[in-house]
């Protein structure tokens, strides 16, 4: 059982930056990839980025540049650092954490989501 806090949401104008964070709780032993997805109206929810536990990440081609995601395994906290806001990065920002249950088994827990709005 793992549970997951995020943080870091807000308005900011077109170009600002905001930092998301997560924080994982519980049994937190057996977390593998986190990550962060976004959910407009309407739209299915995407991947934003992700990361290995042995660091490796990976960008939606739509955040390459702009975003860095990053984690602290020894707080198991995951971040998002976003830089040169577009009003089309507007959205509920999502926590994932997947977690290893056995041999080629994993769960995936999720935040409560976040808001974060890009507008002048």
């Amino acid at each position: 059982q793992v549970q997951l806090v995020e943080s870091g949401g807000g308005l900011v104008q077109p170009g600002g930056s905001l930092r998301l964070s997560c924080a994982a709780s519980g049994s937190t032993f057996s977390i593998n990839t986190m990550g962060w997805y976004r959910q407009t109206p309407g739209k299915l929810r995407e991947l934003v980025a992700t990361i290995t536990s042995g660091g490796s990440a990976n960008y939606a081609d739509s955040v390459k540049g702009r975003f860095t995601i990053s984690r602290d395994n020894a707080k198991n906290t995951v971040y998002l650092q976003m830089d040169s806001l577009r009003p089309e990065d507007t959205a509920v920002y999502y926590c994932n954490v997947r977690m290893t249950i056995t041999w080629g088994v994993t769960y995936d827990y999720w935040g409560q989501g976040t808001q974060v709005t890009v507008s002048s």
